[in-house]
């Protein structure tokens, strides 16, 4: 039965991806610095950087974005803590979120920090992916220590679904006890 859940929801992601592959071979556009630049304008006013390496913020959240157009790569990466705070119970809750409810975007680790970051081919990123993929980056920063999720569904058969029902639970019983 997990077997066939697996091949299933593969079946799926790859229907989408040639779909979404397919518009993009129709329109003949693929991404670039250029238009992932108006993209990131649209997010923020204050941009500062490069074409291949952008800097700014949405709510307090401080974001980069980095391409390399000859290696087709987009990452979307925001700070979250220093690694040295990281002990060994954050860390393996890190890797079950990965697994299960962090979905696009991952926990990672490089530089001595701890990073949220979102990975894809610049040049088959879509609009509808790099906004998506910048939401759930930027949620993966502000649920750290809470619900670590991207925001979007959990990937059932893991732990995140069990914690995160742990941790609703618990502000439902603080509040009902007031």
């Amino acid at each position: 039965m997990v077997i066939k859940s697996i091949l299933f929801a593969g079946l799926i992601f790859t229907s989408f991806a040639c779909a979404e592959s397919g518009q993009q071979e129709e329109t003949g556009t693929q991404m670039n610095n250029q238009q992932l630049e108006k993209l990131i304008k649209r997010i923020s006013e204050k941009v500062e950087g490069r074409p291949g390496l952008w800097q700014f913020s949405y709510k307090d959240i401080g974001v980069y974005v980095v391409t390399d157009e000859k290696a087709d790569r987009m990452r979307i990466m925001s700070p979250i803590a220093d690694e040295k705070d990281l002990d060994k119970e954050r860390l393996q809750r890190l890797m079950q979120a990965n697994f299960d409810a962090a979905l696009d975007a991952r926990y990672a680790i490089a530089k001595g920090k701890l990073w949220s970051v979102f990975i894809h081919p610049l040049s088959h990123l879509s609009e509808h992916e790099f906004f998506s993929g910048l939401g759930q980056t930027l949620n993966l920063v502000a649920t750290y220590g809470t619900t670590f999720s991207s925001g979007a569904l959990v990937f059932r058969g893991g732990d995140s679904e069990a914690a995160n029902r742990e941790y609703y639970q618990s502000i439902i019983d603080k509040g009902l006890s007031i």
